[in-house]
């Protein structure tokens, strides 16, 4: 064999080995995360993840809950507040749908937390109450309006406090959901309105180390996410049936 057959050999042998890695990684791809499959079910990953804040919060049962220690396991954020008429109300109950349509294992590793941007009537007892109603385990935080401000722009989940003078007084706040990882760092956003069916599929690629699939930035996202600036989508006062009665028979 002289020595151009055995370089022939060699060059053919390095292709195959690299077209073989190449398709066992689209592949295996597959059963994980795929990108574009996450963005369309509303998950939006940021290229880096982002400490929390060192803020102190109020929990539902009054205790005092560090925000940069959320640690163990995955956590959805949902900034909302107890007499939201329409989007609050709408988005716990898709949520608690969310938690029946996931494996069991993975549903034993997410928490929903729901954030208040209305500490003047959400205290810990009121939170307690409201979450109750929807008896899906869900946790809530309040605590003083400028630190409540504080962590929601440190997520990227900007809220206009409400002219509390006012009667009946509503808040405009995001519907979105912030994803905080096993670490205590933020992974990224879920967009509303939330697609139960599509979330459930991608959820399940939830794991205990992170998610599995690789943080990589998305292209159409990349600009917007540059210098931690995200577009907020804040929640139209639609009316959701029953939910102003929710309100009130909560309030009693």
């Amino acid at each position: 064999m002289t020595r151009t057959h055995i370089t022939v050999f060699v060059l053919v042998a390095i292709v195959a080995l690299v077209l073989g890695l190449t398709v066992n990684k689209v592949l295996s791809s597959k059963g994980q995360g795929d990108p574009a499959a996450l963005l369309d079910a509303g998950i939006v990953l940021l290229p880096q993840p982002r400490s929390l804040p060192a803020l102190t919060l109020t929990n539902q049962d009054g205790k005092a809950v560090a925000v940069d220690q959320l640690k163990g396991d995955w956590t959805l954020l949902f900034f909302g507040y107890t007499f939201c008429p329409d989007i609050c109300p709408a988005t716990l109950a898709q949520l608690r749908q969310l938690q029946g349509q996931l494996p069991e294992e993975t549903r034993a590793r997410l928490n929903v937390v729901m954030v208040s941007v209305d500490p003047h009537r959400d205290t810990p007892e009121q939170l307690s109450k409201y979450l109750g109603y929807f008896d899906a385990g869900f946790k809530g935080l309040t605590g003083e309006e400028a630190t409540l401000q504080k962590f929601a722009n440190s997520v990227s989940i900007p809220y206009i406090p409400a002219d509390t003078s006012k009667e009946n007084y509503t808040v405009d706040h995001s519907g979105n959901l912030v994803i905080v990882g096993p670490d205590g760092t933020q992974r990224g956003f879920i967009r509303a309105p939330i697609n139960n069916a599509k979330l459930a599929e991608q959820l399940g690629y939830f794991k205990e180390e992170g998610l599995d699939v690789e943080l990589q930035s998305q292209p159409d996202l990349d600009q917007s996410l540059s210098g931690q600036t995200v577009v907020v989508q804040f929640a139209s006062l639609r009316h959701f049936a029953g939910s102003q009665a929710l309100s009130q028979h909560l309030a009693a």
